[in-house]
């Protein structure tokens, strides 16, 4: 029996990541191919206070069903996050809770996005991203990145020229990059929105894993009072998967009021609601102030990890790979040489690499167009700095 599903799901695959996982169940393997948080490092005791606090406080909210736009207590606490961040002007009727930032994104596909309409995107991006807005008809263009974000000039001239319903960016130690925009760039980018009245979805879920004492430059959100006109053309979407608990499943977008009204709506129509269960914990989570210190826990080690794989790298495969040192993050961005007859092609050398027991995701479904196959992502946060030199030393022996 052949089912008549739809046309759209002509244009989408299953994600090329989640068929790996399924390679990785040989004992032993060191795997870099994951994009999760290192679930050691949760703050486990202090989402626990925070559940009993919600049951404490508010149980009948907590337990029961919610606004669509979301639980009050936590988008006060979200517009408080955003306003440290440097959005100086955020009020919580501004924002919506999503579950998770996906979510977000897909809701940007229905309410944006039909059959044949042209959205741009890095070139590497965020796989799921690619996938969801090809869902809903997309013809996806490519913006080429470098170790300092997306190329403005290039991307000026691609809205020029393609006219597309929305620009999709993560400027902040991006996935798969590790690419940060730079301010300079940052500001392009809000100046190309308010000219070409063109939709910029800023996308930040690493933002607040910065190594170093110094933060990225702030958000295109908080740059765009700098840049008259370019508000209403932005859309930003955030998450606590990555700096609280991804199970948590809490997400956030704002955006101008007309296209946050049609993306309340078509929440709506998917899940009512984010979990309100969900939200009135992380609610109180981040009014308990735990949040600062368990950030910084979770830069320390990554930094160290970060700095750890960049070093046996370069001792392990020398000049057979090239690749920028991430400020932040959880993606080491490389690219295979082919130096001293080594391996160039990814995809072989993620085979090799699994029979020596490491795994990471070669890179071109990463790209929306024009892929290139020498490119690979590794993932540095799930991993002790021992795990890390032992499976790049792996690496190098497969290569």
């Amino acid at each position: 029996m052949s089912l008549p599903f739809a046309d759209r799901l002509n244009n989408v695959e299953t994600s090329a990541i989640r068929e790996l996982f399924k390679l990785l169940g040989k004992p032993g393997i060191i795997s870099f191919a994951g994009g999760f948080p290192d679930s050691a490092m949760f703050d486990v005791a202090g989402i626990q206070q925070a559940v009993n606090a919600a049951l404490a406080e508010e149980p009948g909210a907590a337990l029961q069903y919610g606004a669509t736009e979301g639980h009050e207590p936590l988008r006060t606490q979200l517009a408080e996050f955003m306003r440290r961040k440097g959005v100086g002007d955020i009020e919580p009727q501004q924002l919506m809770v999503t579950t998770g930032s996906q979510q977000a994104l897909d809701l940007l596909g229905k309410t944006m996005i039909g059959p044949g309409d042209k959205v741009i995107v890095e070139g590497p991006t965020f796989l799921a991203t690619i996938q969801c807005f090809r869902l809903y008809g997309a013809d996806l263009v490519s913006a080429p990145v470098d170790a300092h974000g997306v190329d403005t000039d290039r991307l000026e001239q691609l809205v020029a020229e393609h006219k597309p319903k929305l620009v999709y960016l993560i400027p902040s130690f991006g996935n798969p990059s590790g690419a940060l925009l730079t301010r300079e760039r940052r500001m392009k980018v809000l100046e190309i929105a308010a000219k070409y009245k063109t939709l910029v979805v800023e996308d930040d879920p690493y933002g607040e894993l910065y190594f170093g004492s110094e933060p990225p430059p702030p958000s295109m959100l908080a740059l765009s009072k700098d840049v008259p006109g370019s508000r209403e053309w932005l859309a930003y979407c955030g998450s606590l998967s990555k700096v609280l608990s991804p199970g948590l499943r809490v997400g956030w977008m704002i955006a101008p009021p007309e296209l946050l009204a049609k993306a309340v709506m078509c929440k709506q129509f998917s899940d009512a609601h984010t979990s309100t269960f969900a939200q009135a914990t992380a609610a109180q989570y981040l009014k308990s102030g735990r949040m600062p210190a368990a950030l910084q826990t979770v830069r320390t080690a990554y930094a160290e990890r970060a700095l750890a794989m960049g070093k046996a790298l370069k001792r392990e495969l020398g000049d057979a790979i090239e690749f920028t040192q991430p400020q932040g993050g959880m993606f080491f961005w490389a690219k295979l040489t082919g130096a001293g007859g080594k391996v160039k092609d990814a995809a072989e050398l993620a085979k090799r690499a699994i029979e020596q027991g490491v795994a990471f995701v070669p890179g071109t479904p990463f790209y929306a167009t024009e892929p290139d196959p020498s490119t690979l992502r590794l993932s540095f946060a799930t991993a002790d700095v021992g795990k890390i030199e032992e499976g790049v030393g792996r690496l190098g022996r497969a290569i």
